[in-house]
């Protein structure tokens, strides 16, 4: 796992940031070290943490070669400070696509916002990527 400068990498017995209730170790950490997700849901929550963590290498590997940016530059100072899961539809374990609708909580300096999305995931050589999505 490569965490970025100045983001807070969670240790093995933390509460995940993903909001899992889980500790990070047994649940997205496997995923942030190459474990591949079970589900679109799994991945999203992963790729939240690694947003959360500055881990710019899973989010890299976890995005469709196809819709994934050039570069990927995330601001330290901003913080995720809460995911809430709204919908999923298909991305089960037997499923090829999947969508997951989400809310993921910021604070940046004294501004608090929130970032909704409608986001695309499809399985790529037995793997969970994400595609896109619709933010608003």
């Amino acid at each position: 796992m490569s965490f970025g400068a100045r983001f807070a990498a969670p240790a093995p017995g933390d509460a995940c940031p993903c909001g899992s209730g889980e500790a990070f170790d047994a649940c997205c950490g496997p995923l942030l070290a190459g474990q591949p997700a079970p589900t679109a849901e799994r991945l999203m929550r992963s790729r939240y943490t690694a947003f959360a963590t500055g881990d710019v290498d899973h989010l890299a590997r976890t995005w469709h070669p196809r819709t994934r940016p050039t570069q990927l530059d995330l601001d330290p100072d901003q913080r995720w400070t809460g995911l809430r899961i709204l919908t999923t539809v298909a991305g089960g374990e037997d499923d090829a696509d999947g969508i997951v609708a989400f809310e993921a909580s910021w604070a940046e300096g004294g501004e608090r916002g929130t970032l909704r999305e409608r986001s695309r995931f499809s399985r790529r050589g037995g793997r969970w990527v994400y595609v896109d999505g619709d933010v608003g």
